[in-house]
Protein backbone atom coordinates (compact mmCIF):
# COMPACT_ATOMS: atom_id res chain seq x y z
CA UNK A 1 0.00 0.00 0.00
CA UNK A 2 1.49 3.88 -0.65
CA UNK A 3 1.93 6.05 2.71
CA UNK A 4 -0.62 8.45 2.90
CA UNK A 5 2.24 10.46 4.18
CA UNK A 6 6.28 9.86 3.75
CA UNK A 7 8.98 11.99 6.25
CA UNK A 8 12.77 11.38 5.49
CA UNK A 9 15.00 12.88 7.84
CA UNK A 10 12.61 15.81 8.56
CA UNK A 11 14.18 18.64 10.77
CA UNK A 12 13.08 21.87 11.87
CA UNK A 13 15.16 24.53 13.33
CA UNK A 14 15.73 28.34 14.43
CA UNK A 15 19.13 29.86 14.00
CA UNK A 16 19.94 31.37 17.41
CA UNK A 17 23.03 33.63 18.85
CA UNK A 18 24.26 30.15 20.06
CA UNK A 19 24.04 27.97 16.99
CA UNK A 20 20.90 26.22 15.85
CA UNK A 21 17.82 25.01 18.09
CA UNK A 22 16.57 21.94 16.81
CA UNK A 23 12.86 21.35 17.33
CA UNK A 24 12.64 18.19 15.55
CA UNK A 25 15.43 15.96 14.56
CA UNK A 26 15.71 13.70 11.31
CA UNK A 27 12.01 12.46 11.43
CA UNK A 28 11.32 9.55 9.51
CA UNK A 29 8.08 8.44 9.53
CA UNK A 30 5.43 6.49 7.51
CA UNK A 31 1.61 7.30 7.66
CA UNK A 32 -0.89 4.68 5.87
CA UNK A 33 -4.20 5.47 4.28
CA UNK A 34 -7.05 4.71 6.94
CA UNK A 35 -4.52 4.76 10.36
CA UNK A 36 -5.55 6.54 13.61
CA UNK A 37 -1.98 7.71 15.04
CA UNK A 38 -1.79 9.47 17.79
CA UNK A 39 1.66 11.76 18.60
CA UNK A 40 2.70 12.00 22.22
CA UNK A 41 5.43 13.29 24.12
CA UNK A 42 6.45 16.20 27.02
CA UNK A 43 5.28 20.02 26.44
CA UNK A 44 8.40 21.04 24.05
CA UNK A 45 8.53 17.56 22.32
CA UNK A 46 8.01 18.99 18.98
CA UNK A 47 4.35 17.69 18.95
CA UNK A 48 2.49 20.58 17.34
CA UNK A 49 5.32 21.90 15.57
CA UNK A 50 5.00 18.37 13.37
CA UNK A 51 1.53 18.77 13.02
CA UNK A 52 1.83 22.45 11.76
CA UNK A 53 4.30 20.38 8.67
CA UNK A 54 2.21 18.03 8.17
CA UNK A 55 -0.68 19.97 7.45
CA UNK A 56 2.20 22.53 5.02
CA UNK A 57 1.23 25.99 7.38
CA UNK A 58 4.64 25.57 7.77
CA UNK A 59 6.95 25.90 5.11
CA UNK A 60 10.28 26.32 6.96
CA UNK A 61 12.00 22.99 7.60
CA UNK A 62 14.05 20.68 5.36
CA UNK A 63 14.17 17.11 4.44
CA UNK A 64 11.33 15.31 2.61
CA UNK A 65 7.76 15.35 2.79
CA UNK A 66 5.12 13.52 0.79
CA UNK A 67 1.81 13.93 0.61
CA UNK A 68 0.12 11.28 -1.91
CA UNK A 69 3.34 10.75 -3.34
CA UNK A 70 3.38 14.63 -4.14
CA UNK A 71 7.20 15.83 -3.51
CA UNK A 72 5.63 18.55 -0.65
CA UNK A 73 9.08 19.74 -0.03
CA UNK A 74 9.49 20.52 -3.73
CA UNK A 75 6.17 22.57 -4.50
CA UNK A 76 5.81 26.20 -3.99
CA UNK A 77 3.62 27.81 -1.48
CA UNK A 78 0.47 28.20 -3.76
CA UNK A 79 0.82 24.49 -4.75
CA UNK A 80 1.03 23.27 -0.98
CA UNK A 81 -1.95 25.48 0.05
CA UNK A 82 -3.94 23.26 -2.63
CA UNK A 83 -3.02 20.19 -1.71
CA UNK A 84 -3.70 21.14 1.95
CA UNK A 85 -7.31 23.11 1.27
CA UNK A 86 -8.46 19.64 -0.72
CA UNK A 87 -7.54 17.09 1.35
CA UNK A 88 -6.81 17.90 4.49
CA UNK A 89 -8.83 19.31 7.81
CA UNK A 90 -7.36 20.64 11.15
CA UNK A 91 -9.34 20.45 14.67
CA UNK A 92 -7.53 22.45 17.18
CA UNK A 93 -8.16 22.76 20.94
CA UNK A 94 -9.10 26.41 20.91
CA UNK A 95 -12.04 25.86 18.44
CA UNK A 96 -11.08 28.38 16.35
CA UNK A 97 -14.44 29.29 15.34
CA UNK A 98 -15.28 32.95 13.76
CA UNK A 99 -17.07 34.32 16.47
CA UNK A 100 -18.85 37.03 14.10
CA UNK A 101 -20.39 34.14 11.98
CA UNK A 102 -22.87 31.93 12.47
CA UNK A 103 -22.38 28.00 13.14
CA UNK A 104 -24.09 27.69 9.51
CA UNK A 105 -21.61 30.08 8.21
CA UNK A 106 -18.96 28.46 9.97
CA UNK A 107 -19.29 26.04 8.54
CA UNK A 108 -20.22 27.02 4.98
CA UNK A 109 -16.53 29.07 5.19
CA UNK A 110 -14.21 26.04 4.09
CA UNK A 111 -16.63 25.53 0.82
CA UNK A 112 -16.23 28.74 -0.68
CA UNK A 113 -12.15 28.63 -0.66
CA UNK A 114 -13.05 25.42 -2.35
CA UNK A 115 -14.96 27.27 -5.33
CA UNK A 116 -18.49 25.24 -4.32
CA UNK A 117 -21.69 26.74 -6.02
CA UNK A 118 -23.81 28.02 -3.32
CA UNK A 119 -26.68 25.41 -4.03
CA UNK A 120 -23.98 22.52 -3.04
CA UNK A 121 -22.21 23.98 -0.34
CA UNK A 122 -25.77 24.86 1.43
CA UNK A 123 -26.68 21.00 0.76
CA UNK A 124 -23.49 19.97 2.35
CA UNK A 125 -24.15 22.44 5.21
CA UNK A 126 -27.16 20.53 5.34
CA UNK A 127 -26.04 17.18 5.94
CA UNK A 128 -23.24 18.34 8.01
CA UNK A 129 -25.68 20.01 10.75
CA UNK A 130 -27.74 16.61 10.60
CA UNK A 131 -25.06 14.06 10.95
CA UNK A 132 -23.86 16.31 13.92
CA UNK A 133 -27.15 16.91 15.59
CA UNK A 134 -26.76 20.67 15.54
CA UNK A 135 -29.47 21.59 13.40
CA UNK A 136 -31.16 23.65 16.15
CA UNK A 137 -27.68 25.61 16.44
CA UNK A 138 -27.11 26.27 13.17
CA UNK A 139 -28.11 29.91 13.11
CA UNK A 140 -25.89 30.60 17.22
CA UNK A 141 -22.54 32.36 17.07
CA UNK A 142 -20.06 30.73 19.02
CA UNK A 143 -20.21 32.34 22.09
CA UNK A 144 -23.92 31.28 22.55
CA UNK A 145 -22.07 27.30 22.63
CA UNK A 146 -20.63 25.48 24.92
CA UNK A 147 -17.58 24.31 25.16
CA UNK A 148 -18.39 20.96 23.83
CA UNK A 149 -20.77 22.46 21.23
CA UNK A 150 -17.93 24.84 19.52
CA UNK A 151 -15.49 21.81 19.36
CA UNK A 152 -18.78 19.65 17.41
CA UNK A 153 -18.52 22.31 14.78
CA UNK A 154 -14.95 22.63 14.92
CA UNK A 155 -15.14 18.57 14.02
CA UNK A 156 -17.40 19.03 11.44
CA UNK A 157 -16.07 22.16 9.93
CA UNK A 158 -13.08 20.10 9.82
CA UNK A 159 -14.57 16.83 7.68
CA UNK A 160 -17.14 19.18 5.73
CA UNK A 161 -15.14 18.81 2.77
CA UNK A 162 -14.38 14.91 2.77
CA UNK A 163 -10.62 15.20 3.38
CA UNK A 164 -8.30 11.76 3.20
CA UNK A 165 -6.53 13.44 6.70
CA UNK A 166 -7.79 14.93 10.25
CA UNK A 167 -4.90 16.75 12.02
CA UNK A 168 -6.20 16.68 15.67
CA UNK A 169 -4.39 19.40 17.90
CA UNK A 170 -5.20 17.98 21.76
CA UNK A 171 -8.81 18.19 20.56
CA UNK A 172 -10.39 17.57 24.17
CA UNK A 173 -7.85 19.89 25.94
CA UNK A 174 -10.43 22.63 27.02
CA UNK A 175 -13.28 20.07 27.29
CA UNK A 176 -15.18 18.18 30.38
CA UNK A 177 -14.70 14.52 30.22
CA UNK A 178 -18.26 13.82 28.73
CA UNK A 179 -17.69 16.15 25.86
CA UNK A 180 -14.04 14.67 25.31
CA UNK A 181 -15.34 11.39 25.03
CA UNK A 182 -18.26 12.44 22.93
CA UNK A 183 -15.42 13.76 20.53
CA UNK A 184 -13.57 11.14 20.73
CA UNK A 185 -16.28 8.42 19.83
CA UNK A 186 -17.00 11.00 17.00
CA UNK A 187 -13.56 10.31 15.51
CA UNK A 188 -13.53 7.13 16.08
CA UNK A 189 -16.29 6.56 13.86
CA UNK A 190 -14.72 8.98 11.03
CA UNK A 191 -11.73 6.81 10.93
CA UNK A 192 -13.89 3.84 11.11
CA UNK A 193 -15.41 5.51 7.85
CA UNK A 194 -12.02 5.59 6.01
CA UNK A 195 -10.54 8.84 6.98
CA UNK A 196 -6.90 8.94 8.29
CA UNK A 197 -6.34 10.78 11.63
CA UNK A 198 -3.52 12.39 13.12
CA UNK A 199 -3.87 13.48 16.79
CA UNK A 200 -1.53 15.18 19.33
CA UNK A 201 -2.48 14.46 22.62
CA UNK A 202 -1.37 13.90 26.18
CA UNK A 203 -4.26 11.98 27.38
CA UNK A 204 -3.29 7.76 27.63
CA UNK A 205 -7.52 7.75 27.55
CA UNK A 206 -7.60 9.82 23.76
CA UNK A 207 -4.94 7.23 22.66
CA UNK A 208 -6.28 4.33 23.18
CA UNK A 209 -9.10 4.95 20.20
CA UNK A 210 -5.97 5.40 17.91
CA UNK A 211 -4.10 2.17 16.46
CA UNK A 212 -0.10 3.49 17.03
CA UNK A 213 1.08 5.78 19.27
CA UNK A 214 4.42 7.64 17.78
CA UNK A 215 6.18 9.39 20.99
CA UNK A 216 8.37 11.91 20.68
CA UNK A 217 11.20 13.28 22.94
CA UNK A 218 13.32 16.64 22.56
CA UNK A 219 12.43 16.80 18.75
CA UNK A 220 13.24 13.34 18.18
CA UNK A 221 10.86 9.99 17.91
CA UNK A 222 11.77 8.41 20.44
CA UNK A 223 9.49 5.37 20.44
CA UNK A 224 6.45 3.51 18.40
CA UNK A 225 3.83 1.08 19.22
CA UNK A 226 0.90 -0.55 18.62
CA UNK A 227 -2.10 0.62 20.87
CA UNK A 228 -3.89 -2.46 23.42
CA UNK A 229 -6.63 -2.33 20.56
CA UNK A 230 -4.87 -3.20 17.78
CA UNK A 231 -3.03 -6.21 19.58
CA UNK A 232 -6.22 -7.52 20.94
CA UNK A 233 -7.84 -7.15 17.11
Amino acid sequence: MTPLIQLKNLEKAYDLAGGKYFVLRRISLEIQPGEFVTVMGPSGAGKSTLLSILGMLDGAWSGEYFFLEQPVHKLSVKQRNELHKYNIGFVFQSYHLIDSLTVYENLEIPLSYKNIPHKERSSLVCDALDRFNIVGKKDLFPNQLSGGQQQLVGVARAVIQRPKLILADEPTGNLHSAQGEEIMELFKKLNEEGTTIIQVTHSEKNATYGNRIVQLGDGWVVGENATAATRSA
